[in-house]
């Protein structure tokens, strides 16, 4: 099934190159079903080029995915065209009366600064608690990962000495009820996963009584996927949604600014940058998103309007 995003935006044709079917709002329309609706707070730097990774996912999925893009409206980012914002962008102020089956929140460069020093901070606290009741399951990812662990739970992330940087391998954890949970269905025991991190979230750091799910790790990268069924949360501190070359990108980026930045490990053929990478990943990415869409399908209200009823409900029994 298609995923339905603006025939103008410039990831469409990215992705109607690579087979990915994407459909317009008249097609969409006589279709007789209703479509996810998935909104991406996306905060990545490159914002086109992270609209193509996830949409290439979610695309994948045989459902139809309408998928709302949004941005901050505290702060503007000089990394993409002012135009292009405005095209194809919302602000959470613009939707936040809509309820959502499904929010992506993205990583951002601004893991080093303390949380409350990021501008856009205040913003992101209230879209998050926005989402516990207007948005029936959400992904976060890398730093929206840690962020929304810090502002629910209180867990700080820890500065690494350095950069954490390349593919590293990781499994789904020996208990019996992480290894049935829906998100790592079909999963093998273990899996190379995209690593591009300067902190990290420590699994003893994670409140006991919090109901949070511990599913796939790495000795050498430590926490990788973690799952709150009581929200219907995935937090994943890593990069699945990667393209090929998006750790050679990020390496030629770091060289030119300092000479000694070490390689990516286990990405180069050979440990060779001049060799081109291989994905190893990339159907492991398929198979969480789709993994995730399925179980969001199976349990979202078809009336969406009733989404969070049920969170709102058990927050005024325990108010009362």
């Amino acid at each position: 099934m298609p995923i339905k995003i603006p025939s103008d935006l410039p990831a469409a044709a990215k992705l109607a190159d690579e087979g990915v079917r994407v459909i317009g709002e008249e097609e969409a329309l006589r279709q007789d079903i209703r479509p996810m609706e998935i909104a991406l707070l996306n905060l990545m730097p490159e914002k086109p080029r992270t609209e193509v990774q996830l949409a290439r996912l979610l695309g994948a999925t045989p459902l139809q995915v309408e998928l709302t893009l949004l941005t901050t409206s505290t702060y503007q980012p000089r990394t993409v065209p002012l135009s292009h914002l405005q095209r194809f962008y919302r602000t959470w102020e613009d939707v936040r009366h809509r309820k959502f089956d499904g929010l992506i929140v993205t990583g951002a460069p601004v893991e080093l600064l303390p949380f409350e020093e990021v501008k856009y901070w205040k913003e992101l606290c209230a879209i998050l608690d926005w989402s516990r009741t207007h948005v029936h399951s959400s992904f976060f990812i890398c730093w929206g990962a840690q962020a929304a662990l810090y502002h629910f739970h209180g867990v700080p992330k820890h500065t690494l000495p350095c950069k954490r940087f390349g593919i590293y391998t990781h499994y789904v954890v020996e208990r019996e009820d992480a290894r049935r949970n829906p998100l790592v269905r079909g999963f093998d025991d273990y899996f190379l996963v995209p690593v591009s991190r300067h902190t990290e979230t420590r699994i003893e750091d994670l409140p006991q009584d919090a109901g949070l799910e511990v599913l796939a790790v790495s000795n050498a990268a430590g926490l990788c996927l973690l799952y709150e069924p009581k929200y219907r949360a995935v937090y994943m501190f890593n990069h699945l949604e990667y393209d090929t070359d998006t750790l050679h990108n990020e390496y030629m980026r770091d060289r030119a600014k300092r000479p000694d930045v070490f390689m990516p490990i286990n990405y180069y053929p050979d440990d060779d940058p001049s060799k081109p990478p291989r994905n190893c990943w990339r159907a492991y990415a398929h198979l969480l998103f789709a993994n995730w869409i399925n179980e969001m399908y199976q349990t979202t209200p078809y009336a969406i309007e009733r989404i969070g009823e049920d969170r709102v409900e058990a927050r005024t029994t325990a108010a009362a």
